[in-house]
Order: C-alpha cells, then sequence, then structure tokens
C-alpha cells in the first residue's frame, strides 16, 4: 500500500475558495531525485496568478501549487550523490517538482537542491530560492560596471530586497528604489540603502519627482519587478541603449513602444527557461552562490512573515495578502512541520 500526504490542492481556477485539504499519494523519488519532508513553504506571486488562471497557469503542473521550500531529506534515489537522508535542504522547485509545495512531502531532482546553511530557520530558509536566483540572476546578467546607475522598481519584495544587497555588495552604489510604504521603506533602510535613494511611488508626478532627484540624468538600467504603469515609468526614465530587465512579463504597450524608441536593451528574466530545456544543475548552483553569502555574512536573509501552520486558511489568507499587496517588504511563509514530527518511518 502507497503511503499517504496531507496536500492542499486547487479544485479550479478563481477565487481561494477553491482550495481544500486532501489525502494524495506521498510521491517517489526516481533515481535522480530526491525526496524530501517540507517544513516549509513561501509564497510568491506567481501562486496567485496561477490561481487566478492568469497566463502563469501554463507552469501549473500539479493541482497542488507552491515553489519553494525548505525541508529535510528523507529518501534518496540510487544515483543521488550530493544528499542523505537527515540532509536540511532548500530549493525553487517550480514546475520541476513532483507536485507543489503546499503538501508535507515533495520529489525533486538532485540538482535544484542546496543544503540549508545551519544557524538559519527552516522558515527562513524557505523564503531564500526563488527570489535570490531571481536576483542573482538580474545582477549577472546585467553587465554593467559598478559606477552605473540603476533604477529598480518595487525593490521591497522578495526579489527586489536580495537583489538591493547582491547590487551593494558589488559595489553599486548609484541605486534608486521605489518602495510604497514606511515598511517597505525601512526594509531597504535595513538592506543598506539611505533613505536618499528611496522614493515613494505613490506620490502624484512620481516621474518629475525622480528626474529632480537625479538633476535630470536618465539611468542606465532599469529593473522592473512590477509592470503595469510603473514599466512606463521606468522606460521613460532609461537613458538611450539602456538596459531594462522585466521581471513581470507585463510592461504596457506604451512602455514597449518607449523602450523600442529608445533602443533600449531588453532583457527578459525568467528562471522557467532554464528548467525547459532540463538545466537542473543552474538552480542548485545558483543557491549555493546564495548560501555562501549567506554563510559568509554578505548577505542576510529577508524578513518573514509566518502566516500560519499547515492549513487551507494560511494559503487562503497568504494568496489574499499578495493580490492586495499587504505582504508590507516581507515574506509570506506557511509552516508545513517542526523538528518535534518530523514522519520519516516507512517512506
Amino acid at each position: 500500500m502507497k503511503h499517504q500526504m496531507q496536500a492542499i490542492i486547487l479544485n479550479d481556477f478563481g477565487g481561494v475558495e477553491n482550495f481544500s485539504m486532501t489525502t494524495i499519494p506521498v510521491p517517489q523519488p526516481g533515481d535522480d531525485a530526491v525526496l524530501v519532508q517540507i517544513a516549509a513553504t513561501a509564497f510568491n506571486p506567481i501562486d496567485y496568478q496561477i490561481r487566478q488562471g492568469a497566463t502563469e497557469r501554463k507552469r501549473m503542473h500539479s493541482p497542488v501549487l507552491g515553489r519553494e521550500f525548505s525541508g529535510v531529506v528523507v529518501k534518496t534515489g540510487k544515483d543521488v550523490t550530493q544528499f542523505s537522508p537527515g540532509d536540511a535542504v532548500i530549493a525553487a522547485s517550480g514546475s520541476m517538482g513532483s507536485n507543489g509545495t503546499y503538501a508535507e512531502y515533495i520529489s525533486v531532482p538532485q540538482h535544484i537542491l542546496a543544503h540549508k546553511p545551519a544557524d538559519i530557520p527552516f522558515a527562513t530558509a524557505a523564503a531564500i530560492p526563488t527570489g535570490s536566483l531571481t536576483a542573482l540572476q538580474c545582477i549577472n546578467r546585467l553587465g554593467l560596471p559598478p559606477q552605473a546607475s540603476v533604477l529598480i522598481t518595487g525593490a521591497a519584495g522578495g526579489v527586489g530586497l536580495v537583489l538591493v544587497k547582491l547590487l551593494l555588495h558589488a559595489g553599486f552604489r548609484r541605486l534608486l528604489a521605489t518602495a510604497g510604504s514606511e515598511e517597505s521603506t525601512q526594509q531597504l533602510i535595513n538592506a543598506g540603502l539611505p533613505i536618499s535613494q528611496i522614493i515613494n511611488y505613490r506620490q502624484s508626478g512620481l516621474l518629475q519627482a525622480i528626474l529632480h532627484q537625479q538633476e535630470g540624468k536618465l539611468f542606465d538600467a532599469c529593473i522592473d519587478l512590477v509592470g503595469g504603469q510603473m514599466s512606463e515609468t521606468g522606460a521613460a526614465l532609461l537613458a538611450t541603449n539602456g538596459i531594462y530587465q522585466d521581471v513581470t512579463a507585463l510592461t504596457t504597450a506604451a512602455a514597449r513602444e518607449t523602450l523600442f524608441n529608445k533602443g533600449a536593451v531588453i532583457m527578459n528574466i525568467s528562471n522557467y527557461a532554464y528548467s525547459l530545456t532540463g538545466n537542473f544543475k543552474y538552480y542548485g548552483d545558483g543557491l549555493r552562490q546564495i548560501t555562501t553569502l549567506l554563510e559568509t555574512g554578505a548577505l542576510l536573509p529577508s524578513p518573514i512573515w509566518i502566516t500560519g501552520g499547515f492549513s487551507v486558511d494560511t494559503v487562503q489568507q497568504s494568496h489574499q495578502l499578495l493580490e492586495l499587496n499587504q505582504s508590507k517588504g516581507r515574506k509570506l511563509v506557511m509552516t508545513v512541520f517542526s523538528n518535534d514530527n518530523l514522519m520519516t518511518e516507512g517512506i
């Protein structure tokens, strides 16, 4: 008889009322895969976008949503060499796992995993992978010297806070970040950004306010973590032949026209790209870079908000907070197990 696990599934696209708790078989790892008992999972905007049935639903491979986690290895395939039962791990599983992360267990390719830094709690560690890998791709592909000026929209989110820290660590100082609340502003200050380099995007006349602050100088690069109306502001503030990194795929037609007229270099930042070609090693290698920075103190974990334990209510609440942009610069996390109820026997 197959072992069973609890999982929260999406029964239909639409509102949060479509989630329910159910029992499904525990996945069994293939030869090159690892079975992990999930300790905690973090929520990302793509979660509610999939739930709503937006174009992101194409990334949905299981009725169990959720795309990143921390946990403990409980079983390994015969070709696994890097991990053993009992290892604490983290991963951005995306669509590469047996199911999503709103569940007790997940089977994933060994190459997307990294060992969890020992001094970082499971709940905090669960919020590291997705945002960090996205931020790392942004900075690795930027290709500009530290003297370049960079505008970061939506900088207090899960990607933005890591990105700001990575840019500062790399020596970038001519940064300007947008934030929409006192809490978000404080998170950016905590990340090391001077308050003079943070601007409230909710103010009227934002474009003119930024131009005034910049003494009329345009930016060498814009990293857009928001899209929509903000993509038009970012495009307008970009210098001729500047670099525009699109992390959202939500740029407007007006923004795209402005970027074309400026001869901008548009970089689409996508962590899906590597999984689509089967390059699982990209994920593990990137996470190891991040964990090294965390272990040396060069990078600090982003702040989290534990919205609750493993329940439908926690998932519903977290989706609503994200959808309403009320996370206040913190990554939302659901705890799934604690150390005192690790269930590995017979799996």
